[in-house]
């Protein structure tokens, strides 16, 4: 049997300085304004906001996405909010395929809720007061992601604008997803038969290693999270009276957390919380590593002080960038995001308190199933508690990672080229510490699907954090890129269709 011999890819029917051009008009002229104003609502989370509904915050930026999407006179598309009871709306378009019908679905992805506020903004600042300067537009959820409507639609345009054949075309924009998208899936299995057959899923939702290139997603790591309470009184004593002889809540909360983290090192130590790194993704790793060197560790606002005229930083676990880009992505981390049961410092007398909770959020590897990672973490924090105390652990939902598919050559070779015509330096590839609960449902619904899982949330962006922003010069270049690997999915299909079968 002879193989088939290989050939290039076709070439992406935009014209790359056009598309550029006209998205980045479209940015300047109205798409920045729309953000500003998106910025100023507090369209937390329903897990940030349990009185959303009653509010009306996420119904606001929805309804405001909805009419600027209508507004703009699309050719073609349809877009409903779509309702299901109890649960937040979606808003749902789509837009039928031009030229050469090939059967294949793009799905376009992106929220509006947002996270909470956050302390520590800059004094002239804040989460619901937007900013722009020097090309960043500050405040929550322009980066992460409320953009991601206004870019796709944009994206759109810039296809409609130079006649260029592109596949049918859905977009699903939700307001569940920092809560862990627990209203998403229900709405994925009502909207299923609308989705069609989905080839190609974009999802403005993640980061990037730099400013310098397109950032491809290559794998997220999945969360387990909830609230551990360890209770010793029904109400506080005097500590003079009772330390000594009343455990400290705080120190069994100690112990407790030690059976799951070495807190010298930060490994957590039940072998079923970790995996084995893929040979793939490492070599990835080696790659990215090499592009952004030190950058990996230095990004973040490190903690410093002056010790004998020397400035002296808070350290990384490590400061080897292969090693930091793992850590980061395929290792399990605990982190300690909430405290209850502690007095403010100036309330704070000499009182042994009743109890102490905290609020735990666990990184899992991209391989690791969340739900038996809850099960897990919960039968290891309450079992045996020291001292008989009350130890308990509700959970908060859990949310599997995702590991990209293998890459398919039209898609490796769409994203180089639009990356080489937009920022000079073909696509990177890196994993993403974070979470996105879609990508995990919609690898398992389409698992032929290629996944352009790609964002602006670079470096210093700081999403959840004070100071976030949106680097609006990468967003605009990071939309033509979109939109040329859209045009490149059906110019594969017929060049596939044009190949000749091996004989």
């Amino acid at each position: 049997m002879n193989a088939p011999l290989h050939r290039e890819m076709p070439a992406a029917t935009l014209d790359a300085e056009r598309a550029l051009s006209d998205v980045s008009a479209r940015w300047d002229g109205d798409i920045v304004r729309q953000l500003t104003d998106y910025i100023t609502i507090p369209a937390k989370s329903p897990g940030f906001d349990a009185d959303w509904a009653a509010h009306g915050y996420l119904e606001t930026v929805l309804r405001n996405a909805a009419a600027w999407v209508e507004a703009q006179k699309v050719e073609g598309l349809k877009l409903e909010i779509v309702r299901l009871e109890g649960r937040t709306p979606v808003l749902f378009f789509e837009v039928p395929a031009t030229g050469t019908d090939m059967g294949e679905t793009v799905l376009m992805y992106g929220h509006l809720d947002k996270q909470p506020e956050f302390t520590g903004w800059r004094n002239d600042l804040g989460p619901w007061t937007p900013k722009y300067e020097n090309g960043l537009l500050y405040g929550r959820g322009g980066a992460d992601d409320g953009y991601a409507v206004y870019a796709s639609v944009a994206a759109l345009q810039a296809l409609k604008s130079q006649g260029a054949a592109h596949p049918r075309i859905v977009g699903l924009i939700e307001t569940c997803e920092e809560s862990g998208s627990y209203d998403l899936l229900p709405y994925v299995d009502a909207l299923r038969p609308r989705l069609g057959n989905v080839e190609l899923v974009i999802c403005l939702d993640s980061g990037a290693g730099n400013y310098d290139q397109l950032w491809l997603t290559t794998s997220l790591r999945g969360m387990a999270s909830g609230t551990l309470k360890v209770e010793v009184l029904t109400e506080g004593i005097h500590s003079g009276d009772a330390s000594g002889l009343v455990p400290s809540s705080f120190r069994i909360m100690r112990q407790v957390l030690d059976r799951l983290e070495d807190s010298a090192t930060g490994r957590l130590l039940p072998a079923s919380f970790h995996c084995e790194v893929p040979a793939d993704r490492l070599a990835q790793a080696r790659a990215t590593a090499a592009i952004l060197g030190e950058e990996v560790y230095k990004r973040f606002p490190w903690a410093h002080y002056d010790c004998g005229g020397s400035t002296m930083f808070a350290l990384p676990t490590t400061t080897d960038p292969v090693e930091a880009l793992l850590n980061r992505t395929w290792k399990p981390t605990l982190s300690v995001t909430g405290a209850e049961g502690f007095p403010a410092l100036k309330d704070a007398g000499n009182v042994l308190r009743p109890y102490t909770a905290f609020k735990l959020s666990l990184r899992l590897p991209p391989l690791v199933d969340a739900a038996e990672a809850v099960q897990n973490l919960k039968k290891l924090l309450e079992d045996n508690a020291p001292y008989q105390a009350r130890v308990t652990f509700e959970s908060g939902g859990g949310a599997t990672g995702w590991n990209a598919p293998t890459i398919t050559p039209w898609f490796e070779d769409a994203l180089n080229k639009a990356s080489r015509a937009h920022f000079g330096a073909s696509c990177g590839y890196i994993g993403q510490g974070g979470t996105i609960p879609l990508m995990n449902m919609l690898s398992a619904g389409f698992p032929k699907a290629q996944m352009m899982v790609c964002g602006v949330l670079g470096p210093k962006s700081n999403a959840h954090g004070p100071n976030e922003f949106l680097h609006v010069p990468y967003a605009k270049k990071l939309t033509a890129a979109v939109a040329e690997v859209i045009a490149a999915l059906p110019a594969a299909h017929r060049a596939a269709a044009a190949e000749p079968v091996a004989a």
